[in-house]
């Protein structure tokens, strides 16, 4: 029974769950990514350089015989590749870049002085000035 509990206590920490979410909503974020680079950017930039279709981009190392496959490099494929990997890092990094720019901004509200605050300093300076004027 205690094995069970164990078990219990560890999947239903704050750090594991936290983390099992961070994994599902980060393969999803991939997903999305891979599309945008796939479907949108790279016909796009196919265009551009002159209808080339990434996708399509390989080298026969080897041709296919009578009982062999071909052995295929597809080059095309690591460009799109790298494409996704870069526009995740950059979308990641925007995001992280955001987080700490509130954080912060978040940090500078809650360190600046209330108006109690103000007023007591307010109210000091002027028993100061008092005080030096005797």
């Amino acid at each position: 029974m205690s094995l069970i509990k164990e078990f219990r206590e560890f999947a239903l920490r704050g750090n594991v769950v936290d983390l099992a979410v961070g994994v599902i909503i980060g393969s999803a974020f991939g997903k999305i990514i891979s599309s945008l680079v796939g479907d949108i950017i790279m016909p796009v930039l196919g265009l551009l350089i002159g209808g080339i279709d990434f996708k399509q981009l390989y080298f026969i190392l080897r041709a296919a015989g009578n009982t062999t496959p071909a052995v295929v490099m597809n080059y095309g494929l690591f460009i799109q590749s790298v494409f996704d990997f870069l526009l995740i890092a950059l979308a990641i990094f925007a995001t992280v870049k955001l987080m700490n720019h509130l954080r912060r901004m978040q940090t500078i509200e809650s360190t600046a002085p209330s108006n109690e605050e103000k007023l007591l300093t307010e109210i000091r300076d002027l028993l100061t000035n008092v005080t030096k004027l005797k």
